[in-house]
């Protein structure tokens, strides 16, 4: 079962209903669809900001632009992404209400993306396929020109925040699915992703499917290091964290990039 927030869900209905809702919606929202548009939802009502040519510009306002189902598909596939180059498929759980950064993270990291302001916050929980882990991904769209991000990005790696436990993500708890119980005291392992090309912020934390609290989580890069111990690691689920991450962050750069090209 999936759970979304704030969403206008698909429901089941009549074939002749469904592709009547179907060109309905193909008039009402135009060309600016992308990926699986006429088959998704929206995270917010409100009227999207015009497209432009310019990457920062666009991917802002991503979250305005496209459906839920192309910022978090309903099924990942990590080819390689698991221990030892296995395979992985993660299936999205629930989607998130947009929201502000203060809502969704620790006051901490809140305060480090000071530098490059949170715009609007978006997030989804995935499962994998034997539902024993559980992964929040999200994105912050941030307020930041290509300098700011660059120079965050910058002192982002030489500082290691990214390795730091007070700055790991919250994540999202789903109820009614493996995530129903995923709260702070059951994240594992994490990874930040800071984008220079367009101003978002990727990050993924995970968790034990079953509830378990971690008591020290490790960073996705330490939990994936050779010879690595402790729960997180000897789990898989620093790998759990970057492939879903990963494959959100790769989503993001080719609709960013589509939408560019269409928009030139």
């Amino acid at each position: 079962m999936e759970t979304t927030t704030r969403l206008r869900p698909i429901r089941p209905e009549p074939r002749r209903r469904l592709r009547t809702a179907a060109v309905v919606a193909c008039v009402v929202l135009g060309l600016g669809l992308v990926g699986g548009a006429a088959a998704g939802t929206w995270l917010t009502g409100d009227p999207a900001p015009a497209l432009t040519g310019d990457a920062y510009a666009t991917g802002r306002t991503l979250w305005h632009q496209v459906p839920v189902d192309t910022l978090f598909p309903r099924t990942l596939t990590g080819d390689g992404a698991g221990p030892g180059n296995s395979d992985r498929v993660w299936s999205r759980l629930g989607v998130a209400a947009d929201t502000g950064c203060a809502d969704a993270l620790d006051p901490l990291l809140v305060r480090a993306l000071d530098s490059v302001g949170c715009a609007r916050l978006v997030r989804a929980t995935y499962a994998d396929a034997t539902r024993s882990a559980v992964t929040t991904v999200g994105m912050v769209f941030t307020e930041a020109d290509a300098a700011g991000m660059k120079a965050w990005a910058a002192r982002f790696a030489e500082q290691k925040l990214g390795e730091r436990q007070d700055l790991m993500p919250r994540p999202f708890a789903v109820p009614g699915t493996a995530a129903a119980s995923f709260q702070d005291e059951q994240r594992a392992s994490w990874t930040v992703h800071v984008l220079t090309e367009t101003p978002v912020v990727v990050f993924a934390v995970t968790g034990f499917a079953d509830g378990r609290a971690v008591a020290d989580p490790q960073a996705a890069a330490r939990a994936m290091e050779a010879g690595a111990t402790g729960p997180a690691a000897q789990a898989g689920l620093g790998h759990e964290a970057e492939g879903v991450a990963d494959r959100i962050e790769r989503a993001l750069r080719r609709t960013v990039a589509d939408l560019v090209e269409k928009a030139e």
